[in-house]
């Protein structure tokens, strides 16, 4: 199928096809004699995995790794692998936004229940030596 149709059925733009066959993602790709990218039905299945993937955090290099060499050549141990250490970053990313979370309440909590009698330049004083012990505790 030609590139048009491609972009049709997968919902990408021709550039962004392009790209992923400059990446070396997409490789089931032949020339017509008139020059006109000819693509295989199983394109479509693979830009599929590569822009879900992407939504799930995982970069083109790291994409290109776990790519099947056909559609069913699948190398199950590094996809596995590939896999288990994406849900590793994930969890390892939200404990850090739950710190980031939990210092951004408490800068609001000491905003909002400031004592009227101390200046402001001397709340945010207390402020940052609060959010340094936080960050030597943790």
């Amino acid at each position: 199928m030609r590139i048009g149709e491609l972009a049709k059925r997968s919902g990408l733009t021709a550039s962004r096809i392009r790209f992923y066959e400059s990446s070396g993602l997409i490789t089931s790709v032949t020339r017509k004699a008139n020059g006109y990218r000819d693509y295989s039905p199983d394109a479509v299945w693979i830009l599929q995995i590569i822009t879900g993937a992407q939504r799930a955090g995982f970069s083109l290099d790291e994409i290109r790794h776990l790519l099947p060499v056909s559609p069913n050549a699948w190398q199950h141990d590094e996809l596995l692998a590939g896999l288990k250490g994406k849900v590793a970053e994930i969890e390892a990313l939200q404990q850090q936004l739950e710190q980031n979370r939990a210092q951004l309440l408490l800068v609001i909590e000491s905003i909002e229940n400031r004592p009227e009698e101390r200046p402001c330049a001397d709340n945010a004083q207390l402020l940052l030596k609060r959010l340094q012990a936080n960050t030597t505790d943790a």
